[in-house]
Formats: structure tokens, C-alpha cells, sequence
């Protein structure tokens, strides 16, 4: 070997080394006992210099499942890849339920679900590239829901990253503007720190998903991936393969470096939530106990934890102040509430002096912020300041902003108001009674009208929808969650179909996407398994998932999906025709969805005229009662294994079935004026 070479191939080999160094953070009595021991054990230098457990079988996917599980997580939803492959296999065998669906986007709506019902974590694993691409809708909906779910995403090898591997994409590019925390793990040891990291961030602040990329090479075994890698024990021809061969080795060695450290902690980061100030509270409370008209607004936000749902419903209820609840708040005060209002909000807004934003944001919701009287003075309590302060001084003003969590706020201004028993403040809660007996009676009308219309006989002479949801609403179980997914069906519904308690409504939020029926439902069921779980879809909104029915019936988790068809994109079909005198690409067709359903293995049920209230009552409270039972085992295989005698998993079944009930509504003027863009 001429010179030249020889002292290139020992600048390689020295700089490799001094990489290695600064790699693992060696000490020259670290690097002399590791070669030592490696010697002694006849191990390859670089796997002694990186303390690398070449036989062990263990694996990425198991510390993945070991950090979800000390999380609390009980279930992962996906759909199966061979790059998350380790991850379903170690959640499944340590007691985490797996729940495959037909789709990415599903798995993560269904994540979202799962972290708004349980006020915790939500997770999701999807393969690489197309299998990342097909979560981005339902990522954004949970960035606008601010709901802390964690996508796992499988990625192609480190080594091969840029070279033309199968389903090699950016994937980070793809998704930063859409999570609050995204990372590539490239190391077996950085799996625990990375997704306890992941999890703190996406429930701290303003809750919102996260993503943690998890290439190959840090899931599978050493040997495997040494295996993929083309390594061998056989003496390399040329300078070239040898360092190559040295590179590739030197790479997996790093990667797979004290993988297995037993000092690393898996237990929960702590969580950042914002507080209001004495100060603030203060203030607050002097604007309520002067006000003589006010209004409580409550949005999804203030549904986040630390305070749980059923004491922020009491302390809603001691403020007395009337309240209107979107989003995941509705239900929060059951179905009965003397201070919940439902209907004519624009025109209370209008006349309040007070008006309290409690999680509420001044968006497309509230007319940007118009609907608020000038003369009235706003308070609004966000954790986000941008959605705090999202159109201020453009089409409303407020007297005092607070960036603080809602639970925490209105509780403690309750706990400022119950200490004040003067005189004063007696007073005002009468002029309170005053109000909200006026909230009360325009109430009752709006009511009144509602019911006529319900009798009335659509032009096509189809089943009314006001009516078949009215009929919904008195058979509806107290229990029940509710999933909506859909337009101008499901606008109906929220005007008529009350949840009866906490977390019991579920619908996309500020985005408005469809398709998160099946997800949403899928998330639902699986954490509350008692509970009737009831889809309220439009019949082109079903057309994004209505085939995870399958899911359902797979999981043996029965839910109930009711189709509003009306042949229609009704929501956009009321602007565009009278605009355009076209209806073009608005028109669906009445389509069997109940003979999909029965092909998929769930019960499928026909409602359409004539139908007495009688019949449609017991058919409705039918359907809800057979997906109140519940078969349920650990995984997708283990009835095979139960006729196998070989399940060792849980089983309880208490039958069940799902239903798809495939209503065929005529079309009204119910919603005429609501918005489509």
C-alpha cells in the first residue's frame, strides 16, 4: 500500500474514531475497558466501542409501547404498515388494544376522540409516506380542535433516507405546520425522551397533536436491520467496500448504542397549564356582579383538563349566569339546565351587557365578532392568545382579555363570587332572574315554531327531518355519545338532538371537515364501551368512511350510524341554486346505504314515509338499544385462538350489533341563511 493511502485509510479510521467520541461522549478510560471487554468477548471493535447488544432480540417497538403504557394509553389506532410493524406487535403484548381501521384518517380522528373523552393523550401509528399523507386532514382538524394527539409514523431506513427508498418522503416538511412538536428519532435510546417530550408538549399550553417519526432501523432487531443493511463477517475486496462496510457498521452500531438503558425514566413530564392572577380574577369578578344582562359562552376549550367536567358544570351552574355551550361543552349541563340556552343566541348576544368568551372565539361562529353590541363589555378567556384576541379591533373590543385555561378561571371566579353574600350581590342575581326568564321565553317560542315545522310535509313528500330527529331525541338513552359528521343534516340535529350530560357531543370544530364520523365514533366506543355510540351523518359525509362499518364489526364494537339522505349537498345546494340556477355536482342519488351496511355485518334498517311516530320511535330506540351490548377481545385474531383453545386475552360478550339506518329525508327551509363558506 503506497503511503499516500495508507495515511488516508488512518485519517479515516482516526476521524471515525474521534466522531465516535464525541458521538458517545467517551472518556479515554471508557474507550480502553469498552475495546477491552469487546476483545474479551470476541465482539467487533465498533460494536465494543458502542456497547452494543448484538444478540438481543429486543426491539424499538417495545420501548415505544413501554413509555405509551406508563402514559396511561389503553388503546393505538392504525392501519397496519411494515414500517410500525414492532409497534403494533409490542402494544398488543403488553395490554394496549389495537384498533386497525380503513383508513389513516380514521385511526386519527379516532385518536382525537379518544384524547377529547378521556382529557388525555390520544394516539395514532400509520406507515411512511402515503400513510402520513392520509392523516393530514384529520391532523389539522385536531391542531383547530386543540386536541393533544400524538401520530406515530413509520419512516424508511436512516441509511437510505434520500436514495430512492420505498415511500421515502419528507415527512417533516410535510407536517410542522400542522403539530405543535415534530421529531425523527435516529437512535434506539432517544425513543423514550422523544415521545415523553411529545406527550408534554401536546398537552401543555394550548393542547394540539404532535409527531414523532420513527424510521426502521430504530423498530426492528439488530439483527434484522444488520441483516437488511447487506453486513457480513466475510473480508472485504477494496478500500472502497471497506469503509463502506466500516461506515455502515459504525452507523448501526450508533443507533442501536445502549438501546436498552434501565435508568432511563418512562414516567409522564410535567404539564404546563396557565393560570389567571389574583388580580385578574378580581377585576372579573367586579365586571360580572355590576352587569344586569350577562351571557356565558362556552367553548370547546374549556373541556380541557386539569378541572374535570362534572366540577365545571357545577360551577357553571352556581354562577348562574345563562350559558350557551358549543362545541365539546354541549351537554356539559345535561339536558335540563335552567340557565342553558339553545336558540336565538344572535339576538341575546345583542342585548347582553355582559358577554364572558369562555373558550369561545370570535371566527366564522360568531360573525367574526359582529353579533357583540358594541355597548357590551366583552371578557374573553383563552389559553391561545391568537384565538383570544382572533378579530379584536376590527369588528369587536374587549374589556379584558385573559390567556389562562377556562376551567381554572371560571372556577375560581365562582369561588371570588361565593365569598361575596352582600347585599349588592343579591341584588343582581334577581335582575339575573329577569333576564334569563326573557332568555327563557323567546326560548320556548323559537321552540314552539320548531315543533310545527316538524309536522309539516316536505315538497318531495319524504320523511321531514325536523321530525325524525325530534322522535331521536325523545328515544335518545341519557348515555349516549353522539358523532356528528355531516352539513346541513347534522346543522338540523344540533338545533334539536340535546346530549344529555358531559363529553357526550362530538363534532370536527372550527374546521368543519368531514369524515371523521367513523373515527370520532370508533375513539368513542372504545373508551366508553357501555355507552350507545349514535353517528348523526349526511348521506355525502358518510361517503368518507362508511366503510370502517367493518371496523365496528371487526372490533365487535357495535355503534349506530344514521344516514340523513337526501340525495343532496344540501348545504351547498340552498346557496348555489338560487345564485347560479345550477345544482351541478350537488346531486347524489338515494343510494341503499343500508344494504352496505348488512354487507359489512351490521344490521341495516330503511326508514322512509309512511311511517306513524310510533313505529319510528320503536325502530330508532331498537337500533340504540343493540349497540349497547359489547363483544369484546384484545385483538382482531383472537377468536381464531379461542377455537384454537389457545386465547389467553379477555373476552366478555354481551352481544351487540351495529346499525346503519338509512333515512330518507325530503328537504326544508329549516336552515335557510346558514352559512357555507
Amino acid at each position: 500500500m503506497c503511503p499516500c493511502l495508507l495515511f488516508f485509510v488512518l485519517f479515516i479510521v482516526a476521524l471515525c474514531l474521534l466522531i465516535s467520541i464525541k458521538i458517545l461522549r467517551l472518556t479515554n478510560l471508557d474507550i480502553l475497558f469498552r475495546v477491552r471487554d469487546g476483545l474479551r468477548s470476541g465482539k467487533p471493535f465498533i460494536t465494543a466501542l458502542f456497547r452494543v447488544d448484538t444478540e438481543s432480540q429486543r426491539h424499538g417497538g417495545e420501548l415505544v409501547a413501554e413509555v405509551l403504557k406508563a402514559h396511561g394509553v389503553r388503546e393505538l389506532f392504525t392501519l397496519c404498515g411494515g414500517h410500525i410493524s414492532p409497534i403494533l406487535v409490542a402494544c398488543e403484548q403488553i395490554g394496549i388494544r389495537v384498533l386497525d381501521t380503513r383508513h389513516e384518517a380514521t385511526a386519527v380522528f379516532a385518536a382525537d376522540a379518544a384524547a377529547r373523552l378521556r382529557q388525555d393523550i390520544g394516539v395514532a401509528a400509520v406507515t411512511a409516506g402515503p400513510g402520513i399523507t392520509n392523516t393530514v386532514t384529520a391532523l389539522k382538524n385536531a391542531q383547530m380542535a386543540e386536541s393533544p394527539v400524538l401520530l406515530l409514523g413509520g419512516a424508511s431506513p436512516s441509511l437510505l433516507k434520500g436514495r430512492g427508498a420505498l415511500q421515502d418522503i419528507d415527512q417533516q416538511t410535510l407536517v410542522r405546520s400542522l403539530c405543535k412538536f415534530s421529531a425523527r428519532v435516529t437512535c434506539v435510546r432517544h425513543i423514550v425522551p422523544t415521545i415523553r417530550n411529545a406527550i408534554a408538549t401536546a398537552k401543555s399550553g394550548t393542547p394540539g397533536p404532535v409527531f414523532v417519526e420513527l424510521p426502521i432501523d430504530v423498530l426492528y432487531p439488530y439483527k434484522s436491520v444488520e441483516r437488511e443493511a447487506g453486513l457480513s463477517n466475510a473480508p472485504k475486496k477494496g478500500l472502497v467496500k471497506t469503509l463502506l462496510d466500516a461506515y455502515i457498521r459504525t452507523h448501526i452500531a450508533n443507533t442501536f448504542s445502549d438501546a436498552w438503558q434501565p435508568e432511563q425514566s418512562l414516567l409522564p413530564l410535567a404539564v404546563r397549564v396557565p393560570r389567571p392572577t389574583t388580580a385578574q380574577i378580581e377585576q372579573l369578578a367586579t365586571l360580572l356582579s355590576t352587569a344586569e344582562r350577562p351571557l356565558l359562552l362556552v367553548g370547546s376549550q374549556a373541556m380541557a383538563p386539569p378541572v374535570k367536567a362534572a366540577e365545571l358544570a357545577q360551577t357553571i351552574e352556581a354562577l348562574g349566569v345563562p350559558a350557551y355551550l358549543g362545541g365539546m361543552a354541549r351537554g356539559l349541563l345535561g339536558a335540563h339546565s335552567a340557565i342553558q340556552m339553545r336558540q336565538e343566541r344572535k339576538t341575546a348576544l345583542r342585548e347582553a351587557d355582559l358577554v364572558i368568551l369562555a373558550g369561545a372565539v370570535c371566527d366564522f361562529r360568531l360573525s367574526y365578532g359582529r353579533v357583540l353590541s358594541p355597548k357590551c363589555k366583552v371578557v374573553t378567556i383563552n389559553r391561545n392568545r391568537e384565538q383570544m384576541l382572533k378579530n379584536h379591533g376590527v369588528f369587536w373590543h374587549s374589556a379584558m382579555a385573559i390567556q389562562a385555561d377556562v376551567g381554572s378561571t371560571l372556577v375560581q371566579l365562582h369561588q371570588r363570587m361565593a365569598s361575596d353574600s352582600s347585599a349588592a350581590a343579591v341584588d343582581h342575581h334577581q335582575h339575573w332572574d329577569a333576564w334569563l326568564n326573557a332568555l327563557r321565553s323567546r326560548e320556548r317560542d323559537t321552540d314552539t315554531r320548531n315543533g310545527a315545522k316538524a309536522t309539516e310535509r316536505t315538497a318531495d313528500g319524504r320523511l321531514n327531518p325536523l321530525r325524525l330527529l325530534r322522535m331521536l331525541n325523545e328515544v335518545l338513552p341519557d348515555n349516549t355519545i353522539l358523532v356528528a359528521d355531516g352539513g346541513d343534516f347534522v346543522g338540523t340535529a344540533a338545533y334539536t338532538v340535546q346530549p344529555r350530560g358531559p363529553l357526550q357531543w362530538l363534532d370536527p370544530g372550527a374546521f368543519g371537515t368531514l369524515g371523521c364520523g367513523a373515527g370520532f365514533a370508533l375513539g368513542a366506543k372504545a373508551v366508553h364501551p357501555d355507552c350507545p355510540v349514535l353517528i348523526l351523518y349526511g348521506d355525502g359525509a358518510c361517503g368518507f368512511s362508511l366503510m370502517d362499518i367493518d371496523s365496528f364489526v371487526r372490533h365487535r364494537l357495535p355503534v349506530v350510524a344514521l344516514i340523513g339522505n337526501d340525495a343532496c349537498w344540501a348545504q351547498i345546494a340552498r346557496d348555489q341554486v338560487p345564485w347560479f340556477n345550477s345544482a351541478v355536482g350537488c346531486e347524489l342519488s338515494h343510494a341503499n346505504y343500508d344494504e352496505v351496511g348488512t354487507a359489512l355485518g351490521a344490521n341495516g334498517i330503511r326508514l322512509e314515509e309512511p311511517i306513524d311516530d310510533a313505529e319510528l320511535r320503536d325502530r330508532l330506540r331498537q337500533a340504540l338499544a343493540q349497540c349497547q351490548g359489547r363483544r369484546r377481545r384484545n385483538s382482531a385474531v383472537a377468536e381464531e385462538k379461542d377455537n384454537a383453545g389457545g386465547n389467553n386475552g379477555t373476552t366478555d360478550d354481551n352481544g351487540g350489533q351495529s346499525t346503519v339506518i338509512n333515512a330518507l329525508i325530503g328537504r326544508t327551509n329549516f336552515r335557510e341563511g346558514s352559512i357555507s363558506v
